[in-house]
């Protein structure tokens, strides 16, 4: 005998007729992202509307006046360059459209910026045109991308190649 559960049953009993299924709504696109083109680039506009705010700071009040922004915590605790490190320098040059200097301050953080961009132009342009979001990238890129940073914070801390160094 097949089990049927008891609200099942009770309607059932009662004579009423299940849901018809226009009356259910569609389920919403990307996992529960809203059907709406406004309400898929919500959350990419906030992100967006933040990342331009936060470029405004850093363009506004520079980071090579000390006590402006916190320290890196890799050089507070280890007296080392993590990748990172000169990146907020890096983005006010960029801010002020020196490319040299911002090369200068950490060219990690220079290239990896259009890539960035793309990134965050795919996932509007996916969210605008109701597309699920695509997968991650390959785990071999992802790596590649680890190894790289790793490397050049290695490569940074050398005596040799001082240069690096913000």
């Amino acid at each position: 005998m097949v089990s049927v559960p008891a609200a099942r049953r009770r309607s059932r009993d009662a004579g009423s007729t299940a849901v018809p299924t226009a009356a259910v709504p569609a389920p919403a696109i990307d996992g529960g992202a809203p059907a709406t083109r406004a309400g898929r680039l919500l959350v990419p506009g906030l992100v967006g509307t933040a990342g331009l705010a936060a470029i405004a700071l850093v363009a506004a009040v520079s980071p090579e006046q000390p006590g402006h922004y916190p320290l890196c915590p890799t050089y507070a605790l280890t007296g080392l360059y993590c990748p990172g490190c000169g990146g907020l320098r890096a983005v006010h040059a960029l801010a002020h459209g020196d490319v040299a200097l911002a090369l200068h301050r950490n060219p990690l953080v220079v290239l990896a910026l259009p890539v960035a961009v793309w990134a965050y132009l795919a996932w509007v342009r996916r969210r605008a045109l109701g597309r699920p979001l695509s997968r991650l990238p390959a785990p071999t890129l992802i790596w590649g991308f680890v190894a790289l940073g790793v490397l050049f914070g290695v490569l940074r801390n050398l005596p040799a190649l001082g240069w690096l160094a913000p």
